[in-house]
């Protein structure tokens, strides 16, 4: 199971109401709208300086609404989450890494942390099938036996003498997790603006043949929607013969 966590986001500063005051301009806020839903509001209304008398829409819900609405989705990058997840399978996280537009990504390191304990993520399916799920549990688990046995041969692999005892280390670990399957699970921390956000949870939150890249963009869309739920209004979790998964609303 993936467990998500909000690290970081957003925050404002008084930067905004020196600016009004500077500008001699007034901003209409009829709503108490999160940090990162603020920031998204302030830089959409800059662009044609809308304060005051010319808030044609004065909640933020609206004025957010509306930008998604014209496709006025540059001011979103304004607005960044950090999360971390934890339980996510090596195969999955090859696939998010792969979004590199409006994100930045940090791993738990196989090189550096033994992995000796590591648990594996089950594909769901294999509950439906006692056979292929114990021959499954049995290839993970010879796996991670001989991970185990090339860390107890270091004293037999003759790394150069001269070599230092953290470089030693790095160069066994990195051949004894050349075993470990796709399924090892891992941690990963995910830094990614409101638009990239929303991009992953729009063109792959509903695959149906990905379920865990499905739960992945179910456990995004909990915290964000919960933390910023103007910035991800058209969006929700439906269910279907597989499960949960994110569809957006147009």
């Amino acid at each position: 199971m993936i467990r998500a966590y909000l690290l970081a986001s957003t925050m404002t500063h008084d930067g905004i109401e020196r600016f009004l005051a500077d500008r001699k301009l007034s901003w209409i806020q009829r709503e108490q709208p999160s940090d990162e839903e603020k920031v998204v509001e302030i830089a959409g209304r800059v662009c044609y300086m809308s304060f005051g008398e010319m808030q044609f829409r004065q909640t933020n819900s609206d004025y957010i609404a509306n930008l998604i609405r014209q496709g006025h989705d540059s001011v979103l990058e304004h607005a960044g989450f950090t999360l971390l997840f934890d339980g996510l399978s090596r195969s999955l996280t090859h696939q998010i890494v792969r979004h590199r537009i409006g994100f930045s990504y940090s791993q738990l390191s196989q090189q550096y942390y033994e992995e000796s304990d590591a648990e594996f993520v089950e594909p769901p399916f294999l509950k439906n099938n006692e056979k292929l799920a114990n021959r499954w549990k049995a290839f993970m688990s010879q796996a991670q036996s001989l991970y185990r046995e090339i860390l107890g041969e270091e004293d037999k692999l003759k790394c150069p003498e001269d070599l230092e005892k953290r470089e030693r280390l790095r160069l066994l670990r990195s051949f004894a997790r050349s075993v470990l399957p796709n399924a090892t699970s891992t941690a990963l921390v995910v830094t990614g603006n409101a638009r990239a956000w929303r991009y992953l949870l729009e063109n792959r939150g509903s695959i149906v043949g990905d379920l865990e890249m499905r739960e992945y963009c179910c456990e995004v869309y909990k915290i964000l929607s919960a933390k910023a739920p103007n910035l991800f209004a058209d969006f929700h979790v439906e269910e279907d013969a597989l499960g949960s998964f994110v569809r957006r609303e147009f």
